[in-house]
């Protein structure tokens, strides 16, 4: 099967990439970032573009894909709603609609986080837009789509936080994620776990539309590439 993965420069998308490059199901792998990822890999394509708002002149490199991995995210810290809004709703958006179009059978893996409100009844506003997001994406007619709610991750594998507050906050954590990871199951989970998980719903789907941490652990067991 072919695997489509926007933001395999990031944290998350490390991860997705890893598992989509290990799993032997996985026939080819195309990368769609701002920047080379660094790896070579005979199954894996790397499509760098700026605009990630109009798919036009790439549509033709877009076509054949079964599973789209959507791992582009950023922080909702120091923006307001408006420029959150355009990086996280209407971006997605845009790669979706373009997606769907094209491929209509694909399963589109969209990486969410714990918290996100669905219901548009949150004070928090990244919640808020999340879930309008995760709302517009489930209105499209792909083949499946699922949403992944993690709260805790933690990187492994060479996976690397691109954002400060969390680069520092995973340095200050990670003497303690041992003992998180016991305590707290359903709200901790790693950049490897995740990928296999994602990967997985890519290919196989999962028994729920939403995942949050536990059921990302869960179904990340059932890979091949674990």
């Amino acid at each position: 099967m072919n695997v489509i993965l926007f933001g395999a420069t990031g944290m998350v998308g490390h991860g997705a990439l890893t598992a989509a490059l290990d799993d032997p199901r996985v026939e080819r792998i195309l990368s769609v970032a701002r920047r080379p990822t660094g790896r070579t890999h005979a199954k894996l394509d790397e499509l760098i573009i700026e605009d990630f708002f109009d798919y036009s002149a790439v549509e033709g490199q877009l076509v054949g894909y079964d599973a789209c991995l959507f791992c582009l995210g950023v922080t909702a810290a120091g923006k307001s709603e408006a420029a959150y809004r355009r990086l996280t709703y209407d971006l997605t958006l845009a790669a979706a609609e373009t997606l769907v179009r094209l491929n209509p059978a694909t399963t589109f893996c969209y990486v969410s986080g714990e918290g996100t409100d669905e219901t548009g009844q949150s004070r928090q506003m990244w919640a808020r837009v999340k879930g309008e997001t995760e709302n517009a994406l489930s209105a499209l007619p792909f083949e499946a789509v699922y949403h992944f709610r993690p709260a805790y991750i933690h990187p492994v594998g060479g996976a690397r936080a691109s954002n400060t507050f969390y680069r520092v906050a995973i340095t200050a954590v990670s003497p303690l994620y041992p003992v998180l990871r016991r305590l707290f199951p359903g709200y901790v989970t790693t950049t490897e776990t995740l990928g296999c998980a994602l990967v997985e719903a890519g290919l196989n789907g999962a028994p729920v539309s939403v995942l949050d941490s536990r059921a990302i652990n869960a179904l990340a067991e059932q890979s091949p590439a674990v």
